[in-house]
Order: C-alpha cells, then structure tokens, then sequence
C-alpha cells in the first residue's frame, strides 16, 4: 500500500496474507475503477478500522481465514461498535460499503468467499433535504469575494460563480483544465463521477469571470494544466475553497448551510423554479438516477410551503 499517497499500514492488525489482499483490492481500484486518492484513503480508512475490531475481538492478528469465517454476528457487532462511539448512518453505511467491496472482490478473484457479509442490512438514513441559497444571497456572496483585485480573488470569484451558474460538483470545477474550457462561450466539457463527461452551457457572466481570472493569473496555461491554481502554482485544493465558502458566510451571516456543494443545489432549484424539465436537470447536473435530481423538487414544494404560511398565518 505503499504506492498510494496517505494510506496507512496495516502491521500488526493483519498477517501478511491478509496484508496482500489488501493491497492488491487498492490497486485494483485505483488502475481499474480510477479511484482518486481521496477515496482510496476512504476504503483504506474503513478496512483498517474493521481489522482494527476484529483483531481486538480475536485477541492476534487478522489472516485471510479469519476473514473466510467472519461470522454474521461479527458484522453486525462492528457496526455496533460504531454507532456507540456515535457515527451516524450514513457513516456506518460507508462503511458497510467498502467491506462489501472488498469480499466481493476476494470472491471474485478465488481468494475466499463469505456470504455472511450479504446478509447484512444497510443501516437506514435519515433523508436530508438539500438546502438551496437564494439567489441574492449567492449574487452578495460573488461581490464580497471579489472584492480584492488581485489573480487569486478573481479565481475565487470564477470558481464559485462556476459552481452556482453551471451546478458543478467541487470536484469537477478543481478538475477544470485549460483544454475543458477552450470550446468556446457557450459551453463547457464536464468531467464527472465515473470519469463519464458531459457538455454543460455557460451564460456569458460566468465567461467572462473566467476570462479576467485568466488574464489575471500569473502562470501559463498548457491544455492539460488546472484552471484553478493554488498561490503557489499547484492544482488548487477542496480544503482551501471549503475555507473560502466558511469565511464568506460569517461575513454575511449565511449559516453553516452555505456550503460549496449548497451553489451546486441553488443551481438545480433555481432552475426547477423557473420551469426547467427535471430530466434536463438531471442531465446538466450529471446524474445517473432521475431519483437524485427528484429531491430537489421536495425543496422547491417545502419553500413555497413555508411561504405559504408566512403569508397565511392560519394555514
């Protein structure tokens, strides 16, 4: 495991057979399913806290037969364990998921089998309700930031404008190239999850902050370099627009909704509001399920409830 950037050993949780497969399932997912680092250090993460509890419950170091005899009641005890040290749902589910991953992939490469895993229920999630920005919230947002004149505040400002104004991920706008952005004014190629690619339409507004960050930013552009650069000339980072969007909304009092995946939702519901067909949604927003792009309808009916009731106090 060596070879992939943050992940964390496995010595003396595991014996070295184990420690093999391991290894071996992370390459497979990093060279045939083209993981990012960031969610190989996930899976690495979740096997490593399962080996941690088995090897506590075993009294010595997990081997492959141990995984072979893992029992139901096992299973279930880990993700017990879990939600006693208080992770939530969604965390447990997680993962549940990168477990089954990793005993499908030994099964499916002869190594062992172990149905017991498949018997296991997801834990349930609680259904979360996006949580859109009004527009004029977003619009005060993109002022402020680009109040600075300087390259790194333009960027700023083209990268959060290009979240709201084309409903990107976080990560599709930071894998932005020079060559993703030179079709023209009029639209944009989106790289997304599972490397599937869509072309996404731009409105001028958003042409044109790209533009002035362009001219703005001191190192020169090849196809296959970053649209968006650190200050030092690196691929610019979540963490640091994450920072970006919580500085923003102290300053403008936006709560700890104003999150960068939140311009992502305004996109989409502004939209809806606006008459927009939810399969064109679901196609500029890159999702795989129409049951996706579903849920922000439920935000636009629970806005016009509440509205409803502001101006009806009877209702």
């Amino acid at each position: 495991m060596a070879g992939h950037t943050g992940l964390t050993a496995l010595e003396g949780l595991c014996q070295p057979d184990l420690q093999e497969s391991v290894a071996a399932w992370l390459s497979a997912l990093a060279s045939e399913k083209h993981f990012s680092a960031h969610t190989l250090r996930a899976y690495n993460s979740d096997i490593r806290q399962f080996l941690t509890y088995l090897s506590g419950h075993l009294g010595q170091p997990v081997a492959l037969k141990d995984i072979s005899d893992t029992a139901l009641r096992d299973f279930r005890g880990y993700l017990a364990k879990k939600a006693m040290q208080g992770n939530g749902a969604s965390t447990r589910a997680r993962a549940l998921a990168s477990l089954r991953t990793f005993f499908k992939w030994l099964d499916r490469n002869g190594i062992l089998h172990n149905p017991n895993i498949r018997l296991m229920a997801t834990p349930k999630q609680p259904h979360k309700v996006p949580r859109p920005l009004e527009a004029t919230r977003i619009f005060d947002l993109l002022e402020m930031v680009g109040t600075d004149d300087n390259w790194m505040a333009l960027r700023d400002k083209a990268l959060l404008g290009l979240l709201y104004g084309m409903g990107l991920r976080i990560s599709e706008g930071l894998n932005l190239t020079i060559a993703d952005i030179t079709a023209g004014p009029d639209t944009m190629r989106i790289t997304g999850k599972g490397s599937k690619e869509r072309e996404v339409p731009t409105i001028p507004v958003i042409f044109k902050l790209i533009e002035a960050y362009r001219a703005a930013c001191p190192y020169p552009e090849t196809p296959s370099r970053p649209l968006f650069l650190g200050e030092k000339g690196g691929k610019l980072n979540a963490g640091m627009v994450q920072k970006l969007m919580r500085q923003m909304r102290i300053h403008l009092g936006l709560g700890d909704a104003a999150t960068p995946h939140a311009m992502r939702h305004s996109y989409a519901t502004h939209l809806l509001g606006e008459g927009m067909n939810l399969r064109e949604v679901q196609t500029l927003l890159g999702h795989a399920s129409l049951s996706t792009t579903q849920r922000y309808t439920e935000v636009d009916y629970k806005q016009l409830l509440e509205t409803f009731k502001k101006a009806h106090p009877r209702a």
